[in-house]
């Protein structure tokens, strides 16, 4: 294996001086507050740095997650990955949990599992991402709620249930790339496969790419701290759902071998933790360690 041929910098937020100092009056409001509020005001914090940083800055964890999965000339993921569908919608719960929307259900005086506890509407204020929106209108509507695992099923239309066959979105990569063509990641093309036409979707700003992919590779080499509770929690997410969706090896290819191997055995340790305990600690997502247990049961 070859190294990367070039190494991006670091990610550079462009922000004003005004929302330094709002964050910064954030953070400080966020110190005395209980932990439930301090996810909500993050996920809302995080939409205020959308709005003030560049395009490249504003990808969800469902297009940093197909980005991964992409083919970078031919424009579309592999053909075999049947796994990249179910981690995408699993990638909507957390992308609306990490902002405030979505929580589980109170884990009563029994102490039920992850699993076994509904996924309840916290907020339905509008995300701005229409995908997100629409998950969040069948969650919010759902009476009686349903389970982490069932949403994954729902939404990704693996149900054996026809009267529920409405709850699917439909084209859900398409129009992911299609979002990533709007932000300037990738580009749209017509390719002939002999029995048929399909649109494809080639990368066109590599720099975006290997930001991502040094992002992930530093979060278990070089930025590695030994505990999920201290790492970022999109990025602690990204890597879980990356590896569900089969497409955290593309990320770990141009390492050297004895970086590959660290990398691997760090990404093993982060597996086998087990999500119900992890979920029990302060300032932890629980909607985000549900779905973890959804894809490692």
């Amino acid at each position: 294996m070859t190294s990367l041929t070039q190494r991006s910098s670091g990610l550079v937020q462009r922000r004003t001086e005004a929302s330094r100092s709002a964050a910064a009056a954030a953070a400080d409001k966020e110190r005395g507050s209980g932990d439930e509020d301090l996810e909500t005001r993050r996920g809302e914090e995080q939409e205020d740095d959308d709005k003030g940083d560049s395009k490249e800055t504003r990808l969800t964890l469902m297009e940093e997650v197909l980005l991964l999965g992409l083919k970078d000339r031919e424009g579309y993921t592999s053909f075999w990955n049947d796994c990249i569908s179910s981690g995408l919608r699993g990638c909507m719960l957390i992308e609306l949990a990490l902002r405030g929307r979505l929580q589980l259900e109170a884990c009563g005086m029994r102490r039920k599992s992850l699993l076994a506890r509904k996924v309840i509407c916290k907020s339905d204020a509008p995300t701005g991402d229409v995908l997100l929106d629409e998950a969040l209108k069948h969650i919010k509507e759902t009476q009686p709620p349903e389970t982490v695992q069932s949403w994954i099923e729902l939404l990704s239309g693996e149900t054996w249930n026809p009267l529920k066959l409405h709850y699917q979105l439909r084209n859900v990569r398409e129009r992911l790339a299609k979002n990533l063509v709007e932000k300037g990641v990738l580009t749209t093309e017509k390719q002939n496969f002999l029995l048929f036409d399909m649109t494809t979707h080639p990368l066109t700003n590599n720099n975006i790419k290997q930001r991502l992919i040094k992002k992930v590779q530093e979060a278990v080499l070089e930025k590695w701290v030994n505990d999920p509770h201290r790492m970022d929690k999109r990025l602690l997410a990204l890597i879980f759902l990356a590896h569900s969706s089969d497409v955290l090896e593309n990320a770990f290819a141009p390492l050297l071998d004895d970086q590959y191997d660290l990398a691997m055995k760090r990404v093993r340790q982060l597996l086998d933790l087990d999500p119900e305990v992890e979920s029990m600690k302060t300032n932890t997502n629980e909607v985000l360690w549900a779905v973890v247990a959804a894809f490692t049961k």
